[in-house]
Parts: C-alpha cells; structure tokens; sequence
C-alpha cells in the first residue's frame, strides 16, 4: 500500500497522516503487521506543506531570514537537493506568518520569497520549483521581483511602497537588474489555480477577500495589478499583457505573475511537478493500492487538488485508489469520476467537526484499521 496524501489543513501535517494511516493499517491487517506493506509519500500540490514533502522525500531542508509579509524578519525554510530546490513562497509571504485576525491586504508584500529564491540560487540551485499558494499578498509578486533586482519606482523616483496597493504608485519598471543567474535557471511555478492576473476571476476578485480584502479593498487591488501590468508593457512589451491572461497569473496574489514575467517561469499545475520531483512514479510501480488525501474532498478537490493528481496517475497505471479525509462533500458518482473508489472520512467516525480535528490522528488509524479490514481480508 502507497500512502501519498496531502495535509489536513489545520488539523494533520502529510506527514503525520502518513504515519497515523501506517500505524492504522497495520493494526488492522487481518493477517498481523508483518502481513502488510506500506510505503509512505506525503505529497503536496505547492501550497503549504510543499517543503514538508519534498524534505520526506529525501530532500535536505535549508533555512534562510528573510522578510516577512508585514515587513518584519521570519526564518522561512526550502528544501535543496543536488542543483534542484523546492521553494514555498508561502514560507515567506504566508499568512502563517501574520498574526491571528489581522490581515494587510494593501500592503503585504512578497519581499521576503525573491530572498528565499535568491537564498536558493545562493546554495547553487539551477532548477527551482516554486510552489505558491497561501500567501498573504497581493502585489503581483512585485516585492518578489524587487528583492531580486527589479526597479519599480513612483513618479519621485523612489521605489513605490511594499504591498499591493502601492502599486497604483507606479510610474516606471526597470527588469534590467533582475540577478543574472535567473537566465541560467530552470523555474517551474507550481499551482493548484490557473486564474488570470486580474478581472472577475483575477486574483484580488477571487482570493482577495480571504486576505481580509474588503469589496472597495478588491476593487482598488485588481486597479492596482491592471495598472502594474500596464506600466510592465511599456517597458518589456506585449509579452506583459499576455503574461497577465495566462493561467496562473493570479496565483498567490498574482506572485504567479511575477514569475512568469520576471522570472522567465513555466506553469504546471502543482501536483504533477511534485508527484515528479517525489518520485512519484517509481512508488507506483511497486503498489497494489494506493491511499491518497487531504482535509476536505469536495469540489475544490477537482480542481487540480493533491487527491485528484495522484488518482490520475494512478488510473493511468491501473491502480486502484481510495481515500482518507476529514469530511466528504462529495458523492460517489463525483468520486468514482475523479478515479477515488471509495472514502473514508473521519466524520463517519466523530460527526463534531471540532472533535474531528482535535483527535484527528487516532481517528485517522480507526480509519485505516477499516480501510485494512476492507482491502486486506
């Protein structure tokens, strides 16, 4: 049995859900420990918990102090193996880093990810996956590309001010500076979303009122992004509006952006570049069934969520898959499409949602123990 399922969120790192499952199944093996085996992939699909599962997989993990989204220091940590690192901006610019019910939707920036990426490049990174997804920002990634050499400056001449909304500030855009090694390095961005910059699927419309955008908030960001996009086409070209369009534009607050046009980024969808830098497909090869997860299966899983990666890798290769999770919201029909045969939710087990998170992994085990009686007898 193949364990490959993400977090849950708030509740259970992938990680953690691999061990609680393994403990689970074996107890719950008919035949005893010894009659199961079990590998163990946590993955990730470029949001939080991306260097986690890279680190799991055999990477080295780094640490670097960088700026945080509010302006002040944070340890944020990636993960390096050989000339190939995997960078969470979210370990940067996340909102993890910000303090509990305090938002700063004008002004967080993503300063402290083009450190973390130079950090990378530092430690002789020549391919960089960089997963991005539960930030806190909406700059477009403009602090990303300031970090690594850009100049954005107001009509004074000064560098505009960190965080979105400061970008209705700018008069000029200079990428002359970008750090030269970005030109030698290969850069995946790495996504579970493939908004646009802007518009009413843009990135301050859709993500930004979970960063505490207000309606006038989102309005003035998404006038602020268009506005970047514009002063970027007067000084690289054309390319700065198509860039805005292209799926994963929007991701992160718009970092995917920044990526794309400053960094000379390839989109992919995030589970299927880290399935490949896990080692995903090796790990199938040597599994009968396959345990994928995450917190909550419903229709955002769909949409290019860990669960639904992993279920389409192994559909292609003809092994069947199920799944563990917190609740289910999603109908056997929906599931059976998806390539999941059947679900486990933890809710079955303990319908108090709160009491669902707080004892999560010894429900998770009770869980496998079912799932071992039902595959393994």
């Amino acid at each position: 049995m193949l364990i490959a399922a993400d977090k849950f969120k708030g509740s259970l790192t992938a990680v953690q859900i691999a061990e609680h499952v393994t403990a689970g199944l074996r107890r719950g093996a008919p035949g005893g420990a010894g009659a199961v085996s079990v590998e163990a992939l946590p993955v990730a699909d470029g949001g939080d918990g991306t260097v986690d599962a890279a680190v799991a997989a055999g990477f080295e993990r780094r640490e670097a102090r960088v700026t945080g989204p509010l302006g002040d220091p944070v340890t944020a940590a990636y993960a390096l193996r050989g000339e190939v690192a995997v960078v969470e901006m979210a370990e940067a610019s996340g909102l993890r880093h910000l303090p509990e019910g305090l938002f700063a939707p004008l002004a967080a920036t993503t300063y402290g990810s083009g450190e973390l990426l130079r950090a990378a490049l530092d430690a002789g990174a020549r391919t960089v996956v960089f997963g991005v997804g539960g930030s806190a920002t909406t700059d477009g990634g403009a602090g990303m590309l300031a970090a690594l050499g850009a100049r954005l400056l107001d009509a004074a001449g000064e560098p505009v001010g960190p965080g979105g909304g400061a970008l209705r500030d700018l008069a000029t855009a200079d990428l002359s500076g970008l750090d030269p090694r970005l030109a030698d390095t290969e850069i995946v961005l790495a996504s579970d979303v493939d908004n646009p910059l802007t518009g009413p699927k843009g990135a301050a419309a859709v993500y930004g009122p979970q960063k505490g955008a207000t309606m006038a908030d989102v309005v003035l960001l998404d006038g602020a992004l268009a506005h970047f996009a514009e002063v970027l086409e007067r000084s690289v070209g054309p390319r700065a509006a198509e860039y805005a369009q292209a799926p994963g534009a929007g991701a992160a607050g718009g970092i995917g952006y920044g990526a794309l046009i400053g960094l000379g980024a390839a989109f992919r969808p995030g589970i299927e570049v880290m399935l490949d830098v896990l080692g995903f497909a090796p790990a199938l090869e040597r599994a009968d069934l396959v345990i994928t997860g995450e917190g909550s299966l419903d229709e955002q899983t769909l949409h290019g969520k860990a669960p639904a990666g992993v279920a389409a890798a192994a559909r292609a290769r003809g092994v069947e898959v199920v799944a563990v999770c917190g609740r289910l919201a999603l109908p056997e029909a929906a599931l059976a499409g998806a390539g999941i045969s059947r679900a486990y939710p933890l809710t079955a087990l303990e319908p108090d949602p709160a009491r669902c998170i707080a004892e999560a992994g010894p429900l998770l085990e009770r869980a496998a123990e079912q799932l071992a009686a039902d595959f393994l007898s």
